[in-house]
C-alpha cells in the first residue's frame, strides 16, 4: 500500500517541536480523537519509548503497539506500529525541517510494512481514512505545540514582540 503523509507549518523551530514529540505521553493529547486507553511502557522518551492504545477508525476498533524505534534529534522520530495480531505493521515517521522564515514543517508519514488482505483490498478507503484522521493530528499538534512551546522567535527579539 502506497504510504500517506500529512504536513503542518508551525512557528515553533525543530528542537521544539522534536522535544515536544520526543514525549510519548505527548502524542495523547493531539491524537485522543482516534486513539484511546493509552498504556505507557519504557523509557518516558526516546528509542525504546512505548504505548499500546485502542484505534477507533473507519467503524473498526483494534489495539496497536506504537514503539519508537530511531531517532535523530531534531529532525527525525521513527516509530513502529504493530496491530491485527502481528498482521499489520507499519511505520510513523515523524520529519522536522525548518522554515526559512522561521519556525519549522512537521511532516508524518505512515507506511505500511505488511497489511492485512481487508486492508489491502479497500486500500483506497483505507488511506482516505488515515489521510483524514492525520489531518487532523497534525492540525491538533499545531494546538498543542503553540501551548507547549513558545514561539520561535527572532534572535536579540523581545517574546511577544
Amino acid at each position: 500500500m502506497k504510504p500517506v503523509t500529512v504536513s503542518v507549518d508551525v512557528p515553533q523551530t525543530p528542537e521544539q517541536v522534536y522535544d515536544f514529540l520526543d514525549v510519548m505521553a505527548h502524542h495523547e493529547r493531539f491524537t485522543n480523537h482516534y486513539l484511546t486507553d493509552w498504556r505507557y511502557s519504557g523509557p518516558r522518551s526516546g528509542t525504546g519509548s512505548r504505548a499500546t492504545v485502542t484505534v477507533t477508525l473507519g467503524g473498526t476498533r483494534t489495539e496497536v503497539t506504537v514503539e519508537v524505534v530511531e531517532t535523530d534529534a531534531p529532525r527525525l522520530i521513527v516509530e513502529r506500529n504493530v496491530s491485527a495480531a502481528g498482521r499489520r505493521l507499519a511505520h510513523g515517521t515523524y520529519t522536522i525541517e525548518p522554515l526559512r522564515a522561521g519556525g519549522s514543517r512537521v511532516s508524518f508519514t505512515y507506511a505500511w510494512v505488511r497489511a492485512p488482505l481487508a486492508d489491502r483490498l479497500l486500500a483506497p478507503v483505507v488511506r482516505v481514512t488515515i489521510r483524514r484522521a492525520n489531518r487532523t493530528v497534525m492540525s491538533r499538534l499545531a494546538a498543542e505545540l503553540a501551548r507547549h512551546a513558545p514561539t520561535a522567535t527572532r534572535p536579540g527579539a523581545v517574546p511577544g514582540t
